[in-house]
C-alpha cells in the first residue's frame, strides 16, 4: 500500500508527527473488503496478521509518517482555541485511479500532542458503533466517512470500568473541519489560513478557483454541501448529537459518530447525547445549527477577503437551500412524484401525526405504503385520507407509488438497542450480532426475512434513551 500525504506537506503548524502505539496482540474484528477494493487496498487482506498490525498502528508501511491534525472548535457554542486529534493518526491518503483522494486515519492508536491528558485509546464499544453506523449511513445514501477496519488490540482500556481496547480505521474525503479554519483565524495567522483555504479549494472545490471571488465561491459550495447533508440526516431520522464546529466537515460528509443515533419513535426535539443537556443539537435544531457553524467559517474567511455582504447573503439563503433538498428527499418518501403547493404542509402534518401518536419513524413510512388502496378504516387517521387523495391525483398507478416509497424508505436502520446488544456480546467474545447488522444494513431497503428481528422497534424495556461520546 503506497500512501501519499499532501496534508503532511503543509507547514509545521498544521499538524504534529505521531507514533501509534505498538500493541502486543492485534487481531482483526472487521475488514470492509468492498471498500478496500474501491481503494485498491484489497490485496492487504492476504495476510490477516499483518493486516491487524497495520491497522492497529503496530506496523508501519514503508514511507508512511503518521500525523495528528491541529484544529480548534466551538463546542456547544463555546470556543476552544486548541483541540486537535487527541487519539487519531492520519496515515496518509489513497489516490484512486480517478485521482480522488481519501484519508486513511486510525482512531484509538495512542497519545498525540493534542491528547490533553487522555490516553489516546479507544475501547471496543465506540469502535464497533462507528463501524456499524457509518456504513449504515453510506448504504442509506447520505454522505459520510466510511469504516475500513476494526482491530482488537489485546490490551485493556481503563474508563469507568476496564474494557477491551480496539482501533478503528476511518476513510474520509478529508478531515478538514470548520474548526481547522477557526484554529488559524483565532491566531490571526492569515498566511496559514490562506494556505489552508487554497488547499481545501484544490482538494474539494477546484471549480471555485476560476471564480472572480474564489473564497466566496468556496464558502457557497461548503454551505450547499452542508444543506444537502443535514437534509439527508433529517430524512432518515438521524441525530448527530455533537454538531460542534470541529465535527463539521468541509467536504460535506457526516463526521464523528460518538453519541449519534437514529430515532425510533418520532420527536422533533429528540436528544440522545448525554452531554447535550439543553437540547442544543436536538433533531429539529440541526439545520439552524449547521447555519450557525457556517457563520463561524465565514468569520474566519473574512480575514482573507472583504466579503461580508456575500457571506451574509449565502447564510440568509441557507434555510431555503436546505428546504429545497429536504423536500426533494421527503416527497418520494410519501410517494409524491410531482411537486405541488401544499406538499411541505402535508409532510409537516405527517411528522406531527407521528409525534402525537408516538409512532416509529422508520416503520411508519413503510406501513403507509401498504395503505394506498386500503378500504378499511384509516390506520393513520385524517392524514391518511388526505395523503391518499394527494397521491391519487397523480398520473400514475398505485404500484408505482408503492415501489417509489419502498425504494427510499428503509426497513432496517442501526437501531440503538441492537447496537448495544452487538457491543455487549462482542465484549463477551461473540461478534454474531455485529456481523449480522453489517450484513443487513448493507441492503436497508430490501426485505430480508432471515433478519426480520433487526427491523423491529425496541420493546419499552429495550429502549436506549441516552448515548455517550465514548472514547
Amino acid at each position: 500500500m503506497n500512501l501519499d500525504n499532501s496534508y503532511a506537506r503543509l507547514p509545521e503548524g498544521f499538524h504534529a508527527l505521531v507514533e501509534p502505539d505498538a500493541v502486543a496482540a492485534p487481531s482483526m474484528l472487521a475488514w470492509n473488503n468492498d471498500l478496500a477494493v474501491e481503494l485498491g487496498l484489497d490485496l492487504l487482506a492476504e495476510d490477516q496478521a499483518e493486516l491487524a498490525r497495520i491497522f492497529s498502528g503496530a506496523s508501519r508501511l514503508a514511507g508512511v509518517q503518521p500525523i495528528a491534525l491541529a484544529y480548534a472548535g466551538h463546542q456547544f457554542g463555546h470556543f476552544v482555541p486548541l483541540l486537535g486529534d487527541g487519539r487519531a493518526a492520519l496515515l496518509g491518503e489513497v489516490v484512486t485511479d480517478a485521482g480522488k483522494r481519501y484519508d486513511i486515519q486510525l482512531k484509538g492508536s495512542g497519545r498525540t500532542p493534542y491528547s490533553r491528558g487522555g490516553d489516546g485509546k479507544s475501547w471496543l464499544g465506540p469502535v464497533l458503533r462507528e463501524y456499524i453506523v457509518s456504513e449504515a449511513m453510506h448504504h442509506l445514501g447520505v454522505p459520510t466517512t466510511r469504516a475500513l477496519a476494526a482491530v482488537a488490540t489485546g490490551e485493556s482500556v481503563y474508563r469507568e470500568s476496564v474494557w477491551p481496547g480496539a482501533v478503528f480505521t476511518r476513510v474520509a474525503s478529508s478531515h478538514l473541519r470548520v474548526g481547522t479554519f477557526e484554529y488559524f483565524a483565532a491566531r490571526r495567522n492569515t498566511d496559514a489560513l490562506k494556505t489552508l483555504t487554497e488547499y481545501a479549494i484544490d482538494r474539494h472545490y477546484p471549480e471555485a478557483k476560476s471564480d472572480e471571488a474564489p473564497y466566496v465561491a468556496f464558502f457557497r459550495r461548503v454551505a450547499k454541501r452542508q444543506a444537502e447533508l443535514v437534509a439527508g440526516w433529517m430524512a432518515v431520522g438521524f441525530i448527530h448529537g455533537v454538531m460542534n464546529t470541529d465535527n463539521t466537515s468541509i467536504s460535506g460528509e457526516t463526521l464523528d459518530y460518538g453519541p449519534a443515533a437514529y430515532m425510533d419513535e418520532f420527536q422533533f426535539k429528540k436528544v440522545f447525547s448525554s452531554i447535550d443537556q439543553h437540547g442544543r443539537y436536538a433533531f429539529a435544531n440541526q439545520m439552524p445549527i449547521a447555519q450557525w457553524n457556517l457563520a463561524r467559517l465565514a468569520e474566519s474567511l473574512l480575514l482573507l477577503c472583504d466579503a461580508r455582504t456575500d457571506f451574509e447573503a449565502i447564510l440568509s439563503e441557507f434555510p431555503a437551500c436546505y428546504d429545497s433538498y429536504y423536500l426533494d428527499l421527503m416527497r418520494p418518501k410519501l410517494g409524491l412524484m410531482d411537486k405541488k403547493d401544499g406538499d411541505a404542509e402535508l409532510i409537516s402534518d405527517w411528522l406531527e401525526y407521528l409525534q402525537d401518536n408516538a409512532l416509529d419513524y422508520t416503520l411508519s413510512f413503510r406501513e403507509l405504503a401498504t395503505r394506498i388502496d386500503a378500504s378499511d378504516p384509516a390506520r393513520f387517521g385524517e392524514f391518511e385520507l388526505r395523503w391518499r387523495q394527494r397521491v391519487g391525483n397523480q398520473a400514475t398507478v398505485s404500484a408505482e407509488v408503492v415501489a417509489l416509497m419502498n425504494s427510499v424508505n428503509p426497513i432496517f436502520i442501526p437501531r440503538n438497542h441492537r447496537i448495544e446488544q452487538a457491543i455487549q456480546e462482542a465484549v463477551a467474545g461473540d461478534l454474531t450480532v455485529f456481523r449480522d447488522l453489517n450484513v443487513v444494513l448493507a441492503q436497508p431497503f430490501l426485505e430480508q426475512p432471515e433478519y426480520a428481528q433487526y427491523a423491529e422497534a425496541p420493546e419499552p424495556n429495550e429502549r436506549v434513551t441516552q448515548t455517550f461520546c465514548g472514547t
